[in-house]
């Protein structure tokens, strides 16, 4: 307790564009490397950029998203470094009139209060290629189709003091995005990655310490491990007399420890300066206004009005409200089954546990939503029981089949005639006489017992 955290990310986000930032070239992922790089993304002299004007709704969107100001004039400028992944030699940012300035970001804490992470800025900028390691046992490849990639870089203020926090705040950044339709996110194909500025001073104290940067963290748990280790090993070299360098440190997952990557450079030593092939970009009210009106809504006015218009739980309101696809789906299962809380349910649970099984998100399911919503009919209308539901919806999942199809190949209409149970009912009591006087003496429990037979007995088709 005698030292305090303070950390600060860098999250860049791919922006959810066809083409790149300054170029025609496709912005698709998994190409062979080197097919989606133009003259312009390769840097061959003569070429010229030229912006890619479907960038500005989603800087904007965004911007509007975390209350802040927009820049009515942004302009581009040169930052100049050397690697071999960066064609160019230089890439072209925002760094004195950036598109987004301010705004703020609330986050929940463990004790049921929310923190107020501060945005500094976000600007737009190109990518950088990619470096390949593993193909090659004594070389490096380079591929240079993300190169150009539109991304949107968003810098907080150092408002955190934990790994957990960090996380939390970059979920809540991650869930902003998704929401607007500004990026995809999917963070193992690289369209969100952060970097965390990690420092540690004695308790109370308000300078801050030294920093160092941990590069291109690419999934919440590993932004949390390698916020965590860090914190330790600069607790260790403070408490044993040594100082913390400020450097750029990469974190290997595998070895669960970050290691140094090149020592950390300052805005002077990448030499800035305006980008002279690109003029400043002015935007008018009129654009600002039409983005605001276009934004969908956001997940707590989702949360809400689920809530008063579903009669969900809070609950199950801000876990559906969580994830768009996901809410838009129980939308969608709710208009076709009528019944609101079966559906939450059923999304929560059953389709939830199939889609985290197999690292799907919810448009990629493979019963639909429409689907669902029959299912949940069939159950409604005592076709079937909530327990064959469960076995029919299984056979949904790994069939394709329909619902009413399922159903009627395996004979799994519910048995609702009342003579039929009955005598299955007598049967099951005449085939157990010692439970039945022992039920009658007064032992309750066995009134399972005879209700478990009666479903043997139908073969769990019995209402």
């Amino acid at each position: 307790m005698n030292w305090e955290t303070v950390i600060g990310l860098e999250i860049h986000v791919q922006l959810q564009t066809q083409t790149k930032i300054f170029s025609g070239s496709s912005t698709a992922f998994g190409a062979e490397p080197n097919v989606q790089a133009s003259p312009m993304d390769l840097g061959l002299p003569g070429v010229l950029p030229v912006v890619n004007e479907a960038v500005y709704p989603k800087a904007v969107a965004f911007g509007l998203g975390i209350g802040a100001d927009i820049s009515l004039v942004s302009a581009f400028d040169r930052k100049n470094y050397f690697y071999p992944d960066l064609p160019k030699g230089y890439q072209i940012t925002q760094m004195d009139r950036p598109i987004v300035l301010g705004g703020a970001v609330e986050i929940p804490l463990d004790d049921g209060t929310f923190k107020t992470i501060h945005i500094t800025r976000a600007h737009l900028e190109e990518d950088a290629g990619k470096s390949l390691h593993e193909e090659f046992a004594d070389r490096t490849g380079i591929d240079l189709n993300r190169a150009g990639t539109p991304l949107l870089e968003i810098v907080s203020e150092p408002d955190m003091s934990s790994a957990e926090e960090a996380v939390c705040y970059a979920k809540a950044v991650h869930q902003l995005v998704t929401y607007l339709s500004v990026s995809d996110g999917n963070m193992s194909e690289g369209s969100l990655r952060c970097d965390a500025n990690v420092s540690i001073r004695r308790a109370g104290a308000t300078k801050l310490g030294t920093r160092t940067e941990i590069k291109n963290v690419n999934s919440f748990k590993f932004l949390e491990h390698a916020i965590e280790y860090e914190i330790e090993r600069q607790i260790e070299l403070l408490e044993s007399g040594e100082r913390v360098v400020q450097e750029t440190r990469l974190y290997d997952p595998v070895k669960g420890e970050t290691r140094v990557m090149r020592s950390k450079e300052t805005a002077t030593d990448y030499r800035y300066f305006p980008e002279p092939d690109l003029l400043p970009v002015v935007l008018g009210d009129k654009f600002i206004k039409e983005t605001l009106e276009q934004m969908p809504e956001m997940p707590n006015e989702k949360k809400l009005r689920f809530v008063n218009e579903y009669e969900l739980s809070e609950y199950d309101s801000s876990l559906l409200a969580a994830d768009k696809d996901l809410a838009n789906f129980f939308e969608e299962v709710t208009d076709e089954s009528k019944s609101a809380k079966l559906s939450a349910n059923w999304i929560m649970g059953e389709l939830s546990a199939e889609l985290n099984k197999e690292n799907l998100k919810a448009q990629e399911s493979k019963i639909s939503a429409e689907q669902l919503g029959q299912l949940i009919l069939r159950i409604e209308d005592s076709t079937i029981s909530g327990k064959i539901a469960k076995d029919v919806f299984e056979k949904m999942w790994s069939s394709g089949d329909k619902v009413d199809v399922i159903i009627e190949k395996e004979g799994l209409q519910q048995v609702t005639d009342l003579s039929e149970i009955e005598t299955m009912v007598s049967k099951v009591i005449n085939e157990n006489p010692d439970q039945l006087k022992q039920y009658l003496s007064g032992k309750d429990r066995l009134f399972g017992f005879f209700v478990g037979q009666v479903m043997k007995e139908s073969k769990g088709k019995a209402n």
